[in-house]
């Protein structure tokens, strides 16, 4: 009971300062990852009888009914082909790029037909808005609003869209809808297709059971009278993008394919387009949802992810081309001379420019506007659908058309502004604190400009000019193109406006959630100084505890401040709003008011932390615990000399603690700019790197250990270089080959790959058989000296072997994906039931009570890095045992130059054994920063490498893959530093066996835990900070956001990780 108590004593503090922090980034990402307030309101034909824009025309004068609803239908059916990840170049001719690469000029099916048919087939350059994975992206194109982040989450379990769409929309209005491909489309609407053939997405190794699907189903449905929508949805391009990147064969090849398809599906359109046939009022459109970078990322930080390609074709031949002045092409010549003009298209105008065409309503919650260019590749906008009341008697031949086509195009608009119009007034109304005041007044104004005109100018003006009979064609486009003009003003505005407001921060949670935070960081110094001011004073058989009450003051303190705040928002939520607002009429507005409160509580909080810091070696005010006060004179005898230790090497101990706190300073503001976040992987090399300098420059005197300073200066430009050179998007890659029989060509490369691939596996096993027989190992470990070692030496040999069938080294024929799968099937089983077995070993030893010496944590703590090093080196793929390898030897170099120093402290009698230099920590942070970027990992969602997830497995479940993900991403980064940290306390030196010995072990133990979750956690504070500023920056959802993200998982993994540590090493 005695050593339970000791070690909840002890480890209390993490498990607090982890509900500290879950809290805190709950709060906040509750107020900053907030979807925008969906409407649950639908679009109906019958609305429009409420507008300014209906007339006479819309009714039939014998039945009293309506002949069409909101627009009459300019096409009878639809066909949307689209090819996930589709880039710009990927479509567009290549006279239109610098320098022409392979994969240009793949698709020259729609290439030729936009050549040829210039009026009625079109290329075009789609706009995306971030973040750009599908789920997103098909979402925006369906209900013409603007992506939110907080979706990203379901991208692998999508529910149902709840608000206005164009899917539902076209059901409810009575269009037969299939689809086929992609199965996140059932999820996003589970019941509005007539038919659909789904197929498994999420297994980016496959690239062709959704796209042979497709091929399948699309050809004979294009015979076929059972549909009116019919929806194709490749994923080849994107998985080949995903694993082997853009410039490669299997990326080539699928280009390839997409065009030998279109080629048919375009030959059976024209064959059934003539009068009265099946496709006679058929529009096609081939899209991309998104681009992708050369990697085949799509998150939505640059051009190459926003920008995608969209074909669109008519096959009824068109009048010449709309006038000018909606034209924004870019015109280039091919090599055969021919021209070819490219405009841009938002997908955001998507819904509402097929909604126009196909005659449904358009979506309430759509913001885009009807595109011009897209509606006039449609023939019947060419013609009086009687959409106006406009009846002209003009013969002009020139302008006969395109005054025509204007006057249908301006009611169309005049629809979609009012439809824009009543979504932002219910939106303003429904949401707390909906678009600024001064913003809806211009849209206000806008709007009312353009509909004054629309009664009084251009139906009245127009008639009366074609009336009388003077009536220039020039005057009739020009009013009519000031009335578009005057419309498409109000919805670039509005999209506008909504790309800057759209997302609906809490100010009030996040400044709690961040207040929080800060807190927490003070909260975590004063426990560091309560593990650092614990001393156990031996007198016999007793023992007692001397300790700073000051701390635990300061810990009480921030306990009931913290306690308090949060049961104030939970119990006074409408307290907690008028504060915000009296508060905000000072400042003007509320983000400037959480700029005050946060920047003031950071000030306050980091000028404690420094005065804390500084402090925190001080001698004075000590006090001795009643258990030892009881034993009078010999007390104060122990007590004195208590406070002589502490007392000694002050001075010298500041300086490395400023030392670190200068460069976890350095870090943590650099993660206020976007540059820096960027490059943050070449930041904490840097850092590592100075560090390195400084203990170069101390030890220059003594040999041995400047070759170990130089050595851990030349490790950390390897691990540069490698992290420079990259991870490849496959984790296994199967396009690289070597012949068995190797030619003299490339016996350079087969050598390369032995010492780059094979060498550094071999060490890394070498290394854990030397560990564990190097070893003495207590009775309850001798099982995995001997039981578990020959199963982890056979592991490290599998690893190898799975590599080499992998990527066809050796051609076994024979050999079946499952027979290939059992190699890392094996290694998963020894990793985690290695893993098992540890914790049978710590209910073992509580049963028996025994408690734990310096060796038995060394190697619990060998044997905890290699269970989990053996799934992480499977899932890190071929380059993972040489950054493994660099990784163990600089921290052996850590190790090493801390062992040296503290020998030297102990020389000049200028050490204090009780206190642990967070320098060593520091470093050993800063290096598992730099191994997740050198890893091949990125902050951002599109970084994430899907490749690892499907490592001994074909097929896909949500929780298996899920897991080997996160175990790729953060493992190399935090599983294995944070598990490992205990090697900077036992390599430091014998200590001694008795109850003296252990407190000063578990003390620095504690301590080095504490620091290295106190750097994390300023690290996650400096990002969430920088998220709250930037939150209105062109780039937070596609730097900003995904950093913070990836952080506050980090801090939260870090704080579990280490609490799962303390049980299992305390």
């Amino acid at each position: 009971m005695g050593k339970s108590l000791e070690k909840w004593r002890l480890i209390w503090p993490f498990f607090f300062i982890f509900f500290l922090h879950t809290a805190a980034i709950f709060l906040f990402t509750r107020g900053f990852l907030l979807t925008r307030t969906e409407l649950s309101s639908t679009s109906s034909c019958s609305d429009l009888s409420s507008s300014p824009c209906s007339s006479d025309s819309f009714i039939d004068p014998s039945t009293n009914k309506t002949l069409h609803c909101w627009t009459k239908p300019a096409i009878d059916r639809v066909i949307i082909i689209i090819i996930d990840a589709l880039r710009f170049d990927f479509l567009a001719p290549s006279a239109f790029f610098e320098e022409a690469k392979p994969w240009m000029d793949r698709l020259r099916v729609l290439q030729d037909l936009a050549y040829e048919n210039g009026s009625s087939a079109k290329i075009f350059k789609a706009i995306s808005d971030p973040p750009t994975t599908t789920l997103q992206r098909l979402k925006g194109l369906t209900t013409g609003g603007l992506p939110t982040f907080i979706d990203v989450g379901n991208s692998f379990g999508a529910p149902a869209i709840i608000e206005d769409n164009l899917i539902y929309q076209l059901a409810q209005n009575g269009k037969r809808l299939q689809m086929m491909g992609d199965d996140t489309w059932l999820p996003l609407f589970p019941n509005h297709f007539h038919k659909s053939y789904p197929f498994p997405s999420l297994n980016v190794k496959d690239l062709h059971t959704v796209d042979d699907g497709v091929i399948e189903h699309l050809l004979p449905a294009l015979y076929d009278k059972d549909w009116d929508v019919l929806i194709a949805h490749f994923l080849g391009v994107d998985h080949a993008g995903h694993i082997f990147g853009v410039d490669s064969t299997p990326m080539l090849e699928k280009l390839d394919q997409y065009n030998e398809v279109l080629k048919e599906v375009v030959e059976i359109l024209q064959n059934q387009s003539g009068p009265g046939g099946l496709h006679e009022h058929t529009f096609l459109l081939v899209i991309g949802d998104h681009g992708q970078t050369l990697n085949g990322d799509h998150g939505g930080g640059t051009a190459e992810e926003v920008e995608t390609s969209l074909f669109a074709m008519s096959l009824k031949q068109l009048p010449p081309p709309i006038s000018s002045i909606f034209d924004t092409s870019h015109c280039e010549l091919d090599m055969d001379g021919r021209k070819m003009c490219i405009s841009s298209v938002e997908q955001l105008d998507f819904a509402a420019t097929v909604a126009a065409l196909m005659g449904v309503p358009f979506p309430f919650g759509s913001i885009g506007h009807v595109n011009p260019e897209l509606y006039a590749l449609v023939a019947n906008t060419w013609t009086d659908q009687g959409t106006t009341t406009i009846t002209t008697t003009s013969k002009n031949a020139y302008c006969s058309n395109l005054e025509l086509w204007m006057q249908q195009y301006a009611a169309v608009l005049c629809i979609n502004s009012w439809q824009v119009k009543r979504y932002i007034n219910q939106y303003s109304t429904s949401s707390i604190f909906g678009f600024p005041a001064e913003d809806l007044l211009q849209v206000e104004n806008l709007y009312a400009q353009a509909q004054a005109t629309w009664p009084n100018v251009t139906q009245k003006e127009v008639l009366l000019n074609e009336e009388m009979g003077n009536g220039t064609c020039q005057t009739k486009i020009s009013i009519l193109q000031a009335q578009i003009d005057a419309y498409k003003d109000f919805l670039e505005k509005v999209s506008e406006l909504a790309r800057s407001k759209w997302t609906q921060f809490d100010a009030m949670m996040m400044g709690i959630g961040l207040s929080i935070l800060i807190v927490s960081l003070v909260i975590h110094l004063s426990f560091i100084k309560r593990a650092r001011n614990q001393i156990w004073v031996i007198k016999g058989s007793n023992c007692g505890l001397i300790e700073k009450p000051h701390s635990n003051k300061v810990l009480s303190f921030m306990t009931v401040a913290v306690i308090f705040g949060l049961v104030l928002y939970a119990f006074s939520d409408q307290l907690m709003k008028s504060i915000l607002v009296i508060s905000a009429i000072f400042a003007r507005n509320e983000q400037t008011f959480v700029y005050i409160v946060s920047w003031l509580v950071l000030l306050l909080a980091i000028g404690f932390l420094v005065l804390s810091w500084c402090n925190v070696g001080s001698g004075s005010d000590w006090n001795v615990d009643s258990e030892v006060n009881k034993k009078g004179s010999s007390s104060n005898h122990y007590s004195e000399k208590i406070r002589k230790e502490c007392s000694t090497g002050e001075q010298g101990y500041s300086m490395k603690c400023m030392i670190a706190l200068f460069l976890v300073a350095i870090r943590a503001f650099s993660l206020l700019s976007n540059s820096y976040i960027l490059t943050e992987g070449s930041v904490a090399r840097f850092l590592l790197a100075t560090i390195g300098v400084l203990n170069l420059k101390e030890v220059l005197l003594e040999e041995s250990t400047v070759l170990v300073a130089v050595s851990f200066l030349l490790l950390n430009v390897v691990l540069g270089f490698t992290g420079e050179n990259g991870f490849s998007k496959d984790v296994t890659p199967a396009s690289t080959s070597i012949s068995v029989n190797v030619h003299v060509s490339d016996m350079g490369q087969f050598f390369w790959m032995l010492f780059t691939e094979v060498m550094p596996i071999s060490v890394l096993a070498f290394l854990v058989f030397r560990s564990f027989q190097c070893t003495t190992v207590s009775s309850q470990w001798r099982i995995l000296k001997y039981g578990f070692l020959p199963l982890v030496i056979l592991s490290y040999i599998l690893i190898p072997v799975y590599w080499v069938l992998e990527s066809n080294v050796v051609a076994i024929p024979r050999i079946t994906s499952f027979e290939k799968n059992l190699l890392p099937l094996v290694v998963y089983s020894v990793g985690f039931g290695l893993l098992l077995l540890l914790a049978c070993c710590l209910v073992f030893e509580r049963k028996e009570g025994t408690s734990k010496c310096t060796g038995d944590i060394h190697i619990a703590a060998i044997t905890m890095l290699t269970a989990w090093g053996l799934v992480i080196l499977m899932l890190l793929g071929r380059q993972g045992p040489r950054i493994a390898l660099i990784s163990i030897l600089e921290g052996w170099c850590i190790i090493r130059s801390q062992k040296v120093a503290q020998k030297k402290e102990k020389l000049e009698n200028t050490n204090n054994d009780m206190l642990y230099d967070p320098l060593p920590v520091t470093q050993w942070c800063f290096l598992a920063v730099s191994l997740f970027f050198c890893a091949g990992h990125r902050c951002t969602f599109d970084g994430l490498r899907y490749g690892a997830a499907f490592v001994g497995f074909d097929d896909f479940n949500i929780v298996r893959q899920g897991i080997l993900l996160f175990v790729d991403t953060f493992g190399i980064s935090h599983i294995l530093p944070i598990f490992g940290l205990p090697l900077l306390v036992t390599f430091e030196g014998p200590y001694v066996h008795n109850k003296r010995g252990r407190a000063v072990f578990f003390s620095k133990l504690t301590q080095v835990f504490l620091i290295y979750g106190l750097i994390s956690a300023i690290t996650a504070t400096f990002t969430t900070i920088c998220v709250l500023i930037q939150r209105r920056h062109l780039m937070v959802w596609g730097l900003f956001a995904p950093k913070y993200v990836f952080d506050a998982i980090g801090l939260m993994l870090t704080d579990f990780l280490i609490c799962l540590a303390s049980l299992y090493y305390f």
